[in-house]
């Protein structure tokens, strides 16, 4: 019996998964999603979502009611021997259209599987990949319970312990960080105010709690780091342990915890990928890089990911570009998850502060350097992950900003008809093409057309006082910027044809 064909196969029904299949759906893309799990978690594992993430499910049209659902973040109160040492705010750039939230990871999956129903897919669950055999033109994948599918691609985005990486052969070296951390989602009362998160330093170690929304409004998460003794422990001797450390580390003796909703036991590793693509398998999410929860980065680098991966995919797939271009994939985002994991390392480090010199330059000297409004300011953005940039990268580019590669800020734009509408609005599947005047890009729109047909969306910013326009990619970053049509044919080529290993001009 031949196997079932499709597309792209995606293993895996997390946020990576589930934001790479939305794209490719939303792109005309055949795809189907598998998951060894028998169905959806309903523990709420990374709560936030940073600025980056929701601008890319806004682009999913997957964003939905999350905001009503989420609490802003305001900063962390921490703590020195139960005495306010000082605030470390959040500070958003509010020139942005969208800003963090904590959120559940649950409820942004949920969202996710929602956008993908109203696309035609759903989730397969029960159905892992057990072995998977690629040739020249695909992939065979064999699934538990005995299926078989043909795929033209499959992409892991099946975890930490993805299998889809290992039976692909990709190494995935790196080194722990910290021995062991416990965590509680628990209900819980006479904790702190819930206006902020806080954090207490303690000789043996750091505790820290933060507000969640939920309906009772008294949830909250509990981790810490602690020695590892060996021992296996139950959902139940995290709470205590946790509610031990309460009086330990931060003097609070009044607080109940009524019940946990969720407990892990966790070690902290920083691992990379050594490649993102093997032939025809590629690889997102935790299956290319973990690294320590500290600052919320791990769902976030993941969305990222698999909006990167979307579109170039959907182009390969279509017969629009050959497959060349999806290495420019693992060229833009290994590097943007090496940075990552050197940040969340270093801050870990620095949070945990084994060693009593260490503990003195973090409790006397790096939490008042922390606390500077520009350190702040500058903390809160490359958390948000908006000023990230490929332009170093194969589609990079030199010139006046915003340089290929970079961001392109979202802004109200209107259509060729007067429609009001939003930059993030217009994008993914879709490209743009954004001028200050509709007219000055009709020379454009035919070499558009040859290379991206019906792919493109043009729209106008009125106070765009340039004469030139920008051709910004499905993922919000820049291609190309000018006004002559004999060069955007040359910057498209550059994707369309084998010249994408060429260096950026």
């Amino acid at each position: 019996m031949n196997p079932e064909r499709s597309d792209v196969v995606v293993a895996g029904a997390g946020p990576t998964g589930l934001a790479l299949s939305c794209a490719l759906a939303a792109a005309g893309v055949r795809v189907r999603v598998v998951d060894r799990a028998d169905g959806p978690a309903r523990t709420s594992r990374a709560n936030i979502l940073h600025a980056r993430g929701a601008e890319v499910l806004a682009r999913l049209d997957a964003l939905a009611d999350l905001r009503e659902q989420a609490v802003a973040p305001v900063g962390i109160r921490m703590h020195v021997r139960g005495e306010l040492l000082t605030t470390l705010a959040f500070a958003p750039d509010e020139r942005e259209a969208v800003q963090a939230m904590f959120v559940s990871q649950a409820a942004v999956e949920q969202r996710l599987r929602d956008r993908l129903a109203e696309l035609g897919v759903d989730v397969e669950w029960g159905h892992g990949v057990e072995e998977l055999a690629q040739d020249r033109d695909g992939v065979t994948v064999e699934l538990s319970g005995g299926d078989r599918v043909r795929a033209a691609w499959l992409v892991g985005c099946d975890g930490a312990h993805s299998l889809v990486r290992s039976l692909a052969g990709i190494d995935f070296p790196g080194v722990p960080v910290v021995e062991r951390f416990l965590l509680a989602d628990v209900h819980a009362d006479g904790i702190a105010d819930r206006e902020h998160s806080a954090g207490w330093y303690h000789r043996d170690g750091i505790l820290m709690a933060m507000p969640m929304r939920d309906a009772a409004g008294n949830l909250w998460r509990l981790m810490a780091n602690v020695p590892d003794d060996g021992r296996r422990l139950d959902g139940s001797e995290v709470v205590r342990r946790l509610e031990e450390l309460l009086p330990e580390r931060a003097g609070i003796t009044g607080a109940h915890v009524r019940d946990a909703v969720w407990t892990s036991v966790f070690r902290i590793h920083r691992r990379l990928a050594a490649d993102y693509r093997s032939g025809r398998v590629l690889l997102a999410g935790d299956a290319a890089h973990i690294h320590s929860p500290f600052g919320g980065q791990g769902m976030n680098t993941g969305i990222g990911d698999a909006e990167n991966l979307a579109w170039k995919l959907a182009l390969v797939v279509r017969g629009l570009a050959p497959d060349a271009l999806l290495d420019t994939y693992a060229a833009e985002r290994r590097p943007a998850a090496a940075d990552v994991l050197r940040r969340t390392t270093t801050n870990t480090r620095a949070l945990v502060a084994d060693g009593p010199v260490a503990r003195w330059v973090r409790d006397h000297l790096l939490v008042r350097f922390l606390a500077l409004p520009a350190v702040q300011r500058q903390a809160t953005r490359e958390a948000s992950q908006l000023g990230l940039t490929y332009r170093r990268g194969p589609l990079g580019g030199r010139g006046a900003r915003p340089r290929p590669g970079d961001r392109v800020r979202d802004r109200p734009v209107l259509l060729r008809d007067g429609t009001r509408t939003t930059l993030t609005g217009e994008l993914g599947p879709g490209w743009g093409l954004l001028s200050g005047n509709a007219e000055a890009a009709d020379p454009l729109v035919a070499v558009l057309e040859r290379h991206l047909p019906g792919s493109v969306s043009r729209v106008t910013d009125p106070a765009w006082r340039h004469p030139h326009a920008l051709l910004v990619r499905p993922d919000g970053h820049l291609l190309w910027r000018g006004a002559d049509a004999t060069d955007l044919e040359r910057r498209l080529a550059r994707i369309t044809s084998t010249m994408i290993g060429e260096s950026a001009p």
